[in-house]
């Protein structure tokens, strides 16, 4: 069967023709139409950092030009608790690689404000769902315990707070912190 010969940026019913000569939907651009690899060494330090705790960038607006997400990694060091925080607006999913953390949070559902422990360990999962306040803690006085994070925005949105407290969250401007009267 013959291929007919269609120039590249050809647009026939919303696709268009690739250099390579597929046709492509064209509301996809160049940027993404492959895969990123970021390996280990490709990790970037400068995201926003919460005191306790150190997070390394890997798939971002930033990095691979990801627009609803953002993927990297958390380091809690040996007996060491992280700062008070929220993400805004993002949905946070979290995978235990190593080590035991502990994820705390103000559970305000009963009677009384409860601080809430989640004990986790390899291969466990963790939702943390948006302008919720918590902190991680690793308890192991001798092994950093390493997460893997990913985050509905393609920024990670991290607003640290004085307390583990809802008084601070101000869901109506996404990624800030609101009154500080406790």
């Amino acid at each position: 069967m013959p291929i007919d010969h269609v120039p590249a940026g050809f647009s026939n019913d919303g696709f268009v023709r690739s250099p390579s000569g597929v046709l492509v939907p064209a509301v996809i651009d160049p940027f993404h139409r492959a895969l990123h690899h970021v390996a280990p060494a490709g990790l970037v330090g400068q995201t926003t950092q919460t005191a306790g705790m150190r997070r390394l960038e890997a798939i971002s607006g930033k990095t691979v030009g990801a627009r609803n997400l953002w993927m990297g990694q958390t380091h809690v060091p040996a007996s060491t608790a992280s700062a008070n925080h929220h993400h805004g607006d993002s949905e946070t999913a979290i995978y235990v690689v190593s080590g035991n953390p502990v994820f705390v949070f103000l559970d305000v559902d009963g009677e009384e404000p409860v601080e809430t422990r989640i004990e986790t360990g390899p291969g466990d999962y963790v939702f943390v769902p948006p302008f919720v306040p918590h902190r991680e803690e690793n308890p192991d006085p001798g092994t950093e315990a390493v997460v893997v994070i990913a985050r509905t925005t393609q920024e990670a949105i991290v607003v640290n707070l004085d307390y583990l407290d809802w008084a601070q969250v101000d869901p109506s401007t996404p990624g800030t912190a609101g009154p500080s009267d406790c």
